[in-house]
């Protein structure tokens, strides 16, 4: 009877076994935070919008000095980084409305002047609070490149029975700020994806280098007054 229920039983622990661990999902805990920090934060390439604002009161129809230098600057940028065109937001029924206008017409003339199709410039009013100063804003499209956000900290960084913590493995955390400050500071963010088309070489000072050589010449250069930039002779 012993030798009956023996592979019974056998059958029986086997069962369960399989049950168990179908019942069983393993957890790739090396998957929830990647070594690389530039798999936990990578940067990443989006459009958004470059404003400059510019503060009208109510008894100036024009613009400073300095704030036709900022809307010259903002045509200039706007050449080489837009994805689109200008729109400038006016203050409609507040108190600098009818200065705001007197801006607005010397507004558009500098962007004229410095090459802005009058095609490519939108005008859109907004209002605003009674009490607060309204602006005159300068937008316009541009890609750029943003991380983050940064201070994410969804593990324990002390004594955890957490796996990351078990693993010694860099912490969530850890490289965000150097993304992001990477992507503030890049000056075309199309640079992180691909490289730059190269510009025909400069042939001049080649060629004046090969015809020296044909020639059987020194070919390095001769600087002219070379020990000008010395300050003192003494202790020669």
């Amino acid at each position: 009877m012993t030798s009956h229920i023996l592979p019974l039983r056998i059958l029986a622990v086997t069962g369960l076994a399989l049950v168990l661990s179908g019942c069983y999902v393993h957890k790739n805990s090396a998957g929830e935070i990647p070594n690389d920090y530039r798999k936990r934060h990578p940067i990443t390439l989006k459009e958004a919008e470059k404003t400059v604002e510019i503060f009208v009161g109510s008894n100036r129809g024009g613009l400073t000095d300095g704030q036709g230098a900022d809307v010259l600057a903002f045509s200039r940028l706007w050449k080489r980084e837009s994805t689109g065109g200008i729109i400038i937001d006016v203050p409609s029924g507040t108190t600098n409305e009818i200065a705001a206008n007197g801006a607005l017409r010397e507004i558009r003339s500098i962007l004229v002047a410095s090459g802005v199709p009058d095609h490519a410039v939108s005008i859109r009013p907004y209002q605003t609070a009674p009490n607060k100063l309204a602006t005159i804003k300068l937008n316009f499209s541009k890609i750029v490149a943003q991380a983050g956000p940064c201070g994410l900290w969804p593990h324990d960084l002390g004594p955890a029975a957490d796996p990351a913590y078990q693993d010694n493995r860099n912490y969530w955390n850890l490289g965000c700020a150097t993304q992001r400050n990477l992507a503030a500071m890049v000056a075309n963010p199309a640079d992180l994806v691909q490289p730059r088309g190269e510009d025909p070489i400069s042939t001049n000072r080649r060629s004046v280098v090969l015809d020296k050589y044909r020639k059987g010449d020194a070919t390095p250069t001769t600087y002219r007054n070379e020990d000008r930039g010395k300050l003192s002779d003494i202790g020669k």
